[in-house]
Parts: structure tokens; C-alpha cells; sequence
């Protein structure tokens, strides 16, 4: 007879309560979506040229980004000449190295001229970032 009494129970219980479940689901979802906003990666798009004997360099550089439209950046922020020639002398006193990310649409001119005046201020060591093949 006790078992009757159970099954009376399981079979008064027709559906399960899936409000709660959803609700659960929608905040998560609010969630992720707002946390995401957040993270901003850092940096500029730079599509770099392959180079099938590049290397990998191991030690720090100061880091000169030349977008496609021709624009030089320094630690995310746009840099003009004067302050260019100012960054690359203090590189030249400290013996640090240079590393021009450049993209693949950016001109050669405007690479050879950053390399240029890196040379002309005395900066030892000029690499140029690639992706390997």
C-alpha cells in the first residue's frame, strides 16, 4: 500500500517547471555578453609579410608599428617625426634595438625612411617583423 502512495506522487508531477531554468539561462547570457564588452585587446591590426628565413628574435625591443595607411604608432598611440627622432635617440644612447612592424600595405618609402632615420641617429640594431612560412 506505501508504494501506491509514491507512484500517486510521481504521477501528480506531470511537467517540470522550466521558467527558472530559463531565467538562469538569460542572465549567463546577459553576463557574457556585458564581460565581453570589457576586454579590448590592445594594439593595431598589423597584417605582416612572410618571410620564409625570418627569425626569432629573443631579447626586448622598442617596438615602431607602420599601419597600412602610412601611419607610425608607438606604444598604441600615433607619434610624429620630431617625437620619432626624440624616441630613436634615446634608443641610440641606451644601445636598445628596434623592431618596425610593418604592414604589407604600408609603402616602402615610408619603411625605408624609418629605417633611415633610425641609421642616421645611430640605433645599432634595426630588425623588421615577419611571419614565418
Amino acid at each position: 500500500m506505501r508504494f501506491k502512495r509514491h507512484m500517486e506522487l510521481e504521477h501528480g508531477l506531470k511537467q517540470i517547471e522550466i521558467t527558472p531554468l530559463i531565467d538562469m539561462v538569460f542572465q549567463l547570457l546577459i553576463f557574457f555578453l556585458l564581460t565581453s564588452n570589457f576586454i579590448i585587446q590592445p594594439g593595431i591590426k598589423v597584417n605582416l609579410p612572410r618571410a620564409a628565413t625570418s627569425e626569432v628574435v629573443q631579447h626586448q625591443n622598442i617596438e615602431l608599428v607602420i599601419s597600412g595607411e602610412n601611419v607610425i604608432y608607438f606604444g598604441g598611440k600615433v607619434i610624429t617625426t620630431v617625437e620619432l627622432k626624440a624616441l630613436l635617440n634615446q634608443a641610440a644612447k641606451e644601445k636598445e634595438a628596434i623592431l618596425i612592424k610593418s604592414d604589407k600595405r604600408a609603402s616602402l618609402g615610408r619603411v625605408v625612411e624609418v629605417w633611415d632615420m633610425c641609421r642616421d641617429l645611430g640605433v645599432d640594431q634595426i630588425n623588421i617583423a615577419t611571419n614565418q612560412e
